[in-house]
Parts: C-alpha cells; sequence; structure tokens
C-alpha cells in the first residue's frame, strides 16, 4: 500500500496527509527539474478534500525531493545505442555512484532550445556533434562544464571544452548492399550520385549541412575545399539526386532497418551502425572513403537544476575504461586515448579514430556552419517539401 493511502488508515492528519501523497506524486517531476507542473498532477477533488491550507507545506516538501533526487534523464538516440550504452556506462555508473540513469528518446536541436526557454528540463545530458555544439554556445543554451562536479582535473585536457566534454568520434559513410552489388558498390559520393552506373533505391540522413557536404563531393569539391562552403551550389547537386531519394532517415534503427530490409539498396547511415548489421551478417559494405567525421559532446542544458548530477554522469562517460567498453560492444572512436589500448586492434580499425580511416574522411568546419546554420535548416525543409 502506498504512504499516503497507509495514513488514511491510520487516520493522520488532512496536512500530513497531503504531505506524503504530494512526495510521492512529484518524485518523478522533480527528478526531471520540472516541479513547476506539481499542481496537474493532482485532482481537484483531493485538494479541497486534504484542504487547500495544506499546500503550504508543499514548497519545503518539493526541495527536500529535489534534494534527494538520484536520477539522470538521458536523451538517447535508441536502438543498439542504448543498449550499449547500458552496458558500458549507465549500469556501471548506478553501480558505483547509486545514481540512476532513465532515458528519454528523440535527440534533437530544437528540443534543447526549448527546454532551456521553457525550463522545463525532460533530460539533463545530450550528446551532440561539434556543429550542433557550436550552434549552442552561439545561442547560450549550454551550461559550462562544472569542473569540480565533472572532475576534469581526471580526464584529457583535449577532451573538456568551456560548455562539454568530448565523448568520441563516428562517421556518417556510404553503405551498399553487396547482393544489388555483387561485382561492386559505390566507392564515392560521385558514385552515389551516378544513378546510371549504380541504379537502385537510396536513402539519405535528414541533415542538412551532411547532405550537402556529400553533395559538393560528388560535384568534385576537394574535401579540404568544402569550406567556406557554396550553398547554392551543393542545393543545386542535391536537387539532382533528390527525385532517386526514396526516403530520409531521421533514427538511427531506422537507417539500419531500412537497409537490412532491402529497402533501399544504398544509404549514408553510421558507420556503427553499419557495423552492427556486418556482425550480424547482413551483406553490406561499409565506404570510408568520403566519410563525414565528427566528434561528439557531452552537454547540460543551460539552467538544468540537475546539473551536478548530470556531471558526474559525464565524468564516467569520460574514463577510458568505460569508453573502451562501448567501443568493443558499438565502433565509435573513443576520445579518451586511454580507452585505445585498452581495445584490440581489429576493433579499432572499425572506428573513426583509426589513421587510414580519417585520412579519407572528412570534417566539418564547425565555426563556419554554426552561425549560418539557422538559416540552412530553414532553406533544407523548404527544400524537402518542394
Amino acid at each position: 500500500m502506498s504512504g499516503w493511502l497507509d495514513a488514511i488508515h491510520r487516520q493522520v492528519r488532512p496536512a500530513e496527509l497531503f504531505a506524503l501523497h504530494v512526495q510521492e506524486s512529484v518524485r518523478e517531476i522533480v527528478e526531471r527539474g520540472n516541479a513547476m507542473t506539481l499542481c496537474t498532477t493532482m485532482s481537484r477533488r483531493r485538494m479541497l478534500a486534504l484542504g487547500a491550507g495544506s499546500l503550504l507545506g508543499a514548497p519545503s516538501i518539493v526541495r527536500s525531493a529535489r534534494s534527494q533526487a538520484r536520477t539522470v534523464y538521458v536523451n538517447s538516440y535508441g536502438g543498439v545505442w542504448e543498449t550499449s550504452w547500458k552496458k558500458a556506462f549507465f549500469d556501471p555508473f548506478t553501480a558505483q555512484t547509486g545514481i540512476a540513469i532513465k532515458t528519454v528518446p528523440g535527440v534533437s536541436f530544437a528540443k534543447l532550445k526549448a527546454q532551456v526557454q521553457t525550463r522545463n528540463y525532460e533530460w539533463n545530458v545530450v550528446n551532440l556533434g561539434d556543429v550542433e555544439y557550436a550552434q549552442a554556445v552561439l545561442e547560450g543554451l549550454l551550461e559550462k562544464v562544472d569542473k569540480s562536479a565533472a572532475k576534469t582535473d581526471q580526464l584529457p585536457p583535449h577532451m573538456v571544452r568551456e560548455f562539454g566534454i568530448t565523448s568520441y568520434s563516428l562517421g556518417t559513410n556510404l553503405v551498399y548492399r553487396k547482393d544489388k552489388f555483387p561485382n561492386g558498390g559505390p566507392q564515392s559520393w560521385a558514385d552515389f550520385w551516378d544513378v546510371k552506373k549504380f541504379p537502385g533505391n537510396r536513402c539519405l540522413y535528414d541533415r542538412s549541412f551532411t547532405c550537402l557536404a556529400y553533395a559538393l563531393l560528388a560535384d568534385g569539391v576537394p574535401a579540404d575545399k568544402l569550406y567556406p562552403m557554396d550553398v547554392d551550389r551543393a542545393f543545386r547537386k542535391m536537387s539532382e539526386l533528390k527525385p532517386h531519394i526514396k526516403t530520409w532517415w531521421r533514427e538511427g534503427s531506422q537507417s539500419q532497418q531500412l537497409i537490412r530490409d532491402g529497402e533501399v539498396d544504398m544509404i549514408a547511415m553510421w558507420s556503427a551502425r553499419a557495423i552492427d548489421l556486418i556482425d550480424d551478417k547482413v551483406p553490406v559494405e561499409l565506404v570510408w572513403n568520403g566519410a563525414e567525421i565528427y566528434h561528439a559532446n557531452l552537454l547540460v542544458p543551460k539552467g538544468d537544476p540537475n546539473a551536478k548530477a548530470a556531471w558526474e554522469f559525464c565524468n564516467f562517460v569520460a574514463q577510458a575504461k568505460p569508453q573502451a567498453d562501448f567501443a568493443m560492444l558499438l565502433p565509435y572512436g573513443p576520445a579518451n586515448p586511454g580507452a585505445r589500448a585498452l581495445m584490440t586492434e581489429a576493433r579499432l580499425r572499425q572506428t573513426p579514430a583509426w589513421p587510414d580511416n580519417e585520412k579519407v574522411s572528412f570534417q566539418h568546419d564547425a565555426a563556419w556552419i554554426a552561425p549560418r546554420l539557422a538559416r540552412i535548416r530553414e532553406r533544407w525543409t523548404q527544400w524537402l517539401t518542394t
């Protein structure tokens, strides 16, 4: 029996009864840092029955519950990413600290911005790439790293940024089905655009600056000359391919499903997700030539009341052993050099951190993109719908 129902049988005073109920009703809300929604969780009838005067005790109850909150909410990419994070980061962190980890699906820059503007925090930690990091800094959406809570003195200096902690590198690569192209499939973005030589259903990631960079590479722009970006030229090249794109993926698990089930014959997808399919004997080939490589960063939204616990978790994710454990489950490139010494060479070769993979890939100029990204996204959305 719950505490407040048990109290009814003990015939406690209404104020005490109300306090017990509030403690149970707001526990989950407070852990999310959204105690302002407290009153909406209780029925008008119960409030009247218990006595409106009892509300006077609610603020102290809320403060007490918040001080005891021991949960960090992580914005999750879902699928094999989440199951791998659970094994490598979530469960060991909880065992070590007693702080529980819960996930909230649907990673979105727009959601980060909305949380900060409304001060309604659904999650406390998100892992975003360099471009989104730069934009978030520009728009004032991030907490500065709490060096004490994050124990930054324990981390390699290159991992610690003013508003985030670098977690790993990842690639977005050309991937094709080998059964569709038994004599060899596309090996470059120029090949991906060549619908006559390589016919078949295509799919791209619905991320503007990624696709625009691919378009310029397909149009003959060298990787080291992508920036400053000729946006008009990139959109013209994208328009050539648009009729041949079957769908645009938005979630990592969706990209895996599309190529696994043969709904598309070639795709731009995250390298680790492709290797996960290869490990499951799905006949796909991963191409590193022209891959987009970027670094992800652990970020906490500005004003988050649960920031201290969030930075504690970020410290754990940045440590060598957990990073190695994660990369052995899903081959992202660990940012902590100590993690690489704990991994097999075979696994390292599958990550963006392997030198041969880095040599044939490219990275974005986040400083150039960040102040222009809102306009690029707006134009991209209009382009997709016309």
